[in-house]
C-alpha cells in the first residue's frame, strides 16, 4: 500500500553508520534519536558543545568537537543541516571518498516514510504548536509516537522522540520547499500566507508549493476552512479533504466559544453535524483553537476518543519559545515568542493586550532584511498595538547586509517606539524602564530570547 519500502531501500537500508555535521542543533537532534533507536551505528561532529550533545553522547553517540576529515572515514550515509558551508572538511572528505551526502530535511524525507502513518503539519502559522498538541494527545494516549518538532516540548523534554509506535508527527515547512520532501499519510494545512516570497516570488508560486505538498498525502488532508488561501487550494485537489473551522461549516467545528479566563477560551467540539465533546484550551489566544480543531480532526482520525483530545488540550501548556514564561524583572512578567511574520505579531500582542496588564511592552528583533522590507507597512501597523514597542537591529540570518531598511526606518514610523543597538540595550532598556503590572514580551525567531534571559537574570539568581 505504502510507496515508501522503495524509498527507504534506496537511502537507508544498505547503511549502516551515519555522520551527522551539525549534530547539537535541534533539527539535527531527533533525527539521531529516531535512527539511533532503529539501530543505526551514529557519529556526528559540531564546533560547540551544549545540552543536545551532552544528550547525544548519553545515548551513545560519538561526537567529535571540530570537524576533520578524519570524523567522516567509515560511514555509509553523511548527513549535513543547512548551515554547513559548502566547502565544510568533512562534507569534502565524504565526496573524496564516494560516501553519499544528504541534507537534513532529504532525510527526514527518508524517515516519514518509515513509519505506517506519518503525519506532517504545515501551515505558515501554527506548525510548532500543533505538531506539539498532536504528539501530546498520541503521547498521553499511550501510542508511544516518534516526533520532529520545530520547538521544544516540556511532556518529551525536547524537539522529538523515537517512539516505539507507529505513529511519526513532522513538523512541515514551507522554507524552500523542505516540505515537499516528505511523504504524509496524513497532512496539516493550518493556513497559507505571504512570507518567504522572497524564495517563491508570488503567493500564487507559494500556493502551488502547498498543493503539490497535498498531493503528495497518501490518505487525509486537513484544511482550515476559515483561511482563503488554503482553500483555495483545496477546491483545486482531487483528494480526499477534511476541514475545520470555527466561521465556516468545517467537517470539525469549534461552537459556543467562550472565554473562560482573559486570553484563555473553550468551545464545543461538533464533529460534522454532532456536538461531540468540550475542549478547553490551557494555552491563551484565539488562534490557538485552530491548532487545537487540528490536532483533534487529526487525532479522531488516528483512532482516538474525544475524551483524549480534551484531555491533550486540557494539558499542553505551550511549546518552548511560544508564548513562554522567563520570569520577573521590577516585578514586569518576561515572556518570549517565536512570532516574526505580522500575522504571527498581531495574534500574539492581541492574546497578551486581553491578558489584563497594565502595560504591553514588546521587544521585536526583525527578522531577514527582504521579510522586513516586503512587508514593512505590515509591521508598522502592528507594532503599534503594544503600549511601547522597543526595536532591536534586523537579524539578517542567511541575508547580506541591506542598507536601504534598517530598524531605524520602522521605528520613525512608530509612535513611542524605542530604537535600541543591541540585544544588551533592550535588556537594559527593560530593567530600567519595566514596572510591577507591566507584561515584556520578546518576539521574533532570531536570538531574542538571549534579551528575556539577561532580563530576568537578576531575578533568578
Amino acid at each position: 500500500m505504502f510507496m515508501y519500502t522503495d524509498y527507504t531501500q534506496h537511502l537507508l537500508d544498505n547503511v549502516k553508520k551515519i555522520h551527522f555535521i551539525g549534530c547539537g542543533g535541534s533539527g539535527m537532534y531527533p533525527l539521531i534519536q529516531i535512527l539511533s533507536a532503529k539501530g543505526y551505528d551514529i557519529s556526528g561532529s559540531d564546533v560547540l558543545d551544549g545540552s543536545i550533545i551532552r544528550s547525544e553522547r548519553e545515548m551513545g553517540v560519538k561526537v567529535t568537537l571540530g570537524h576533520s576529515a578524519d570524523n567522516v572515514v567509515g560511514a555509509d550515509l553523511v548527513v549535513y543541516s543547512a548551515a554547513i558551508a559548502k566547502d565544510n572538511v568533512e562534507l569534502n572528505a565524504a565526496a573524496s571518498y564516494g560516501i553519499t551526502t544528504v541534507e537534513r530535511s532529504v532525510l527526514l524525507g527518508y524517515v516519514s516514510r518509515l513509519y505506517k502513518q506519518s503525519i506532517c503539519v504545515s501551515g505558515t502559522h501554527g506548525k510548532t504548536t500543533t505538531t506539539s498538541m498532536i504528539t501530546t494527545a498520541l503521547e498521553l494516549a499511550g501510542r508511544d509516537p516518534s516526533a520532529v518538532i520545530g520547538g521544544k516540548l516540556p511532556l518529551i523534554h525536547g524537539y522529538g522522540k523515537a517512539g516505539k509506535g507507529d505513529d511519526i508527527v513532522i513538523e512541515a515547512c514551507e522554507f524552500s520547499e523542505t516540505f515537499l520532501k516528505l511523504t504524509p499519510y496524513l497532512s496539516v494545512v493550518l493556513n497559507i500566507d505571504n512570507d518567504h516570497l522572497d524564495y517563491y516570488g508570488s503567493m500564487g508560486e507559494l500556493k502551488f508549493a502547498f498543493k503539490r505538498f497535498a498531493l503528495m498525502t497518501q490518505f487525509m488532508i486537513f484544511a482550515n476552512a476559515d483561511d482563503k488561501n488554503t482553500m483555495d487550494v483545496m477546491y483545486t485537489l482531487d483528494r480526499r479533504v477534511c476541514t475545520f473551522g470555527i466561521d465556516n461549516d468545517g467537517d470539525y467545528q469549534a461552537i459556543n466559544v467562550q472565554e473562560y479566563k482573559p486570553g484563555f477560551f473553550e468551545f464545543d467540539l461538533k464533529e460534522w453535524s454532532k456536538v461531540t465533546g468540550h475542549i478547553r484550551l490551557a494555552v491563551p489566544g484565539r488562534h490557538n483553537i485552530y491548532n487545537a480543531l487540528a490536532m483533534c480532526a487529526v487525532c479522531r482520525f488516528a483512532g482516538l476518543t474525544v475524551e483524549q483530545c480534551a484531555a491533550a488540550a486540557a494539558s499542553f501548556k505551550g511549546a518552548g519559545r511560544r508564548f513562554e514564561v522567563y520570569g520577573e524583572c521590577n516585578g514586569a512578567v518576561v515572556v518570549d515568542d517565536y512570532a516574526h511574520h505580522p500575522t504571527e505579531l498581531r495574534a500574539t500582542l492581541n492574546t497578551a493586550k486581553e491578558l489584563g496588564y497594565k502595560r504591553l511592552i514588546a521587544v521585536h528583533q526583525p527578522f531577514t532584511y527582504s521579510r522586513t522590507k516586503m512587508l514593512f507597512n505590515d509591521f508598522v501597523d502592528v507594532l503599534k498595538i503594544p503600549d511601547v514597542a522597543v526595536i532591536t537591529p534586523i537579524m539578517g540570518s542567511r541575508e547580506p547586509n541591506d542598507p536601504t531598511i534598517t530598524s531605524a526606518k520602522l521605528a520613525a514610523q512608530i509612535p513611542g517606539s524605542v530604537l535600541v543597538d543591541s540585544l544588551e540595550a533592550a535588556a537594559d532598556w527593560v530593567k530600567q524602564n519595566a514596572r510591577e503590572g507591566d507584561l515584556v514580551i520578546t518576539l521574533g525567531c532570531g536570538d531574542i530570547y538571549k534579551a528575556s534571559k539577561m532580563m530576568v537574570a537578576d531575578n533568578n539568581k
